[in-house]
């Protein structure tokens, strides 16, 4: 029997609006708004300027360091600008603005047909870097990094992220049932990289027919697709190792820590395009839905694409939303307007219904302990809080261990005085690395 983890909650699935529905084509816009920061580290320099004539699948923005990405062009076109647009989750940013020319031309030696297995690791990992591929669920780590272990780090284990917890979202349950070949050879790609002895897939059991199609699709490859009681946050990879291991994590370590690397759904589709045919990471699979959406929809959609032309594919609103998300309702950010473009971290575009949504008024902690009983952590989220109200960060820091706190929401959720726990912790972390660094560059 699979035992749990700690604390987790069971939040409306709320999938029924899109898990059946197949993924589809979103229209090319008439123009892309792509940012040079769409991953963890360091922004990607642009190498394009105003005027330029550019083709799909160019190289726009060179990473800025090892830790950081490239970013290619999406569509085929000029480029109308290079200055600061709205970002989905970092206010504005530096974007590269192109203008559709209807040709949608591939550049040279692009799309390609190879066989990983006549590659050398160091080639595999240089095309997985060149390519820009990151983690697809939202992270949006640089997936090289992730697959470049230090040397003193043992892996022995490679788990696939298909648990997909989060309320609304069903882009990789779609892509299960979809793009299982892709699926297949991304994690034949990565067991070559960083060769573990056990390769495990984990599904959330509330997607029977996707762990029924991996099953088969992985038959007689020796990797272990497992069905997981669904609760959240199953998909943290915290959690996800602890389930399928039995190892845990220490505090302030990482999964490599005790041998693990952990992938998502949509990363290794992309680690498979860029392997076996040479194509950069434009576009990804994302759920629209919501009460608000009139037609929500699983859609691939070009990088860069605007929420706005997104929903308008999706029929418009068919009510007011009274609140419009990237992400998923429990760990995605809240949005004040729909000229944001998709970014390869974008697996979800909610518009939240009136009657859908979890809202109230704040009001002081009352010490019930439900956020300390779901937090799966083992954190106490209300002392956290209260923390970050007053400035106390270093003492957060010190004496409850605010930098394990996975920002996962378990504890908002369970709140019954409606209290901005994550936003408070949020603040205090950023007060916290803010003061580390400063104090850091002070000694040189």
């Amino acid at each position: 029997m699979i035992k749990s983890f700690r604390g987790g909650v069971h939040p409306d699935g709320s999938k029924k609006y899109t898990a059946n529905k197949p993924i589809e084509i979103a229209p090319i816009p008439d123009k892309v708004f792509i940012p040079v920061r769409q991953h963890i580290g360091a922004p990607a320099s642009p190498v394009v300027q105003k005027g330029d004539l550019v083709k799909k699948g160019q190289l726009i923005a060179k990473s800025g360091g090892f830790v950081s990405s490239n970013v290619h062009a999406s569509i085929s076109g000029k480029v109308l600008d290079v200055g600061d647009y709205p970002h989905p989750n970092f206010g504005m940013c530096t974007s590269i603005v192109i203008e559709n020319d209807g040709k949608d031309e591939w550049e040279e030696g692009i799309p390609t047909s190879r066989k990983f297995e006549d590659l050398s690791e160091n080639e595999i990992m240089d095309i997985i870097k060149e390519k820009g591929i990151v983690g697809m669920g939202g992270a949006t780590f640089p997936t090289h990094v992730k697959l470049s272990p230090p040397k003193d780090k043992t892996v022995d284990t490679f788990i696939l992220n298909a648990a997909e917890c989060e309320p609304y979202l069903t882009a990789d349950h779609r892509a299960m049932l979809e793009y299982d070949d892709k699926i297949v050879s991304g994690v034949k790609i990565v067991e070559k990289l960083l060769k573990p002895k056990k390769c495990y897939v984990g599904i959330e059991d509330n997607k029977p027919d996707a762990i029924e199609n991996m099953k088969k699709a992985f038959s007689g490859t020796g990797v272990e697709v497992v069905g997981l009681p669904t609760k959240y946050p199953q998909g943290a990879e915290k959690m996800l190792i602890k389930v399928l291991t039995g190892k845990e994590v220490p505090s302030g370590g990482l999964p490599v820590d005790v041998g693990v690397v952990v992938q998502n759904v949509g990363t290794v589709i992309a680690i498979s395009d860029a392997v076996e045919r040479n194509i950069p990471l434009i576009q990804r699979i994302t759920t629209v839905s919501g009460g608000a959406i009139k037609e929500p929809k699983n859609i691939l959609v070009r990088i860069g694409t605007t929420f706005e032309e997104v929903i308008k594919f999706c029929g418009g609103f068919s009510k007011d939303p009274v609140k419009l998300i990237t992400g998923g309702p429990m760990m995605g950010f809240a949005l004040s307007n729909l000229d944001v473009p998709v970014i390869k971290g974008v697996s979800g575009i909610l518009a939240i219904s009136k009657e859908d949504a979890n809202t109230g008024e704040e009001s002081p902690c009352i010490r019930c302990g439900r956020c300390i009983n779901a937090c799966p952590m083992g954190l106490n989220p209300s002392m956290l809080s209260i923390l970050g109200q007053n400035d106390l960060y270093e003492e957060a820091k010190e004496d409850y261990n605010l930098l394990d706190c996975i920002e996962c929401g378990s504890c908002v959720f369970t709140c019954p005085a409606k209290r901005n726990i994550v936003q408070y912790i949020k603040y205090s972390k950023d007060k916290a690395r803010n003061a580390a660094n400063k104090a850091k560059a002070e000694k040189k």
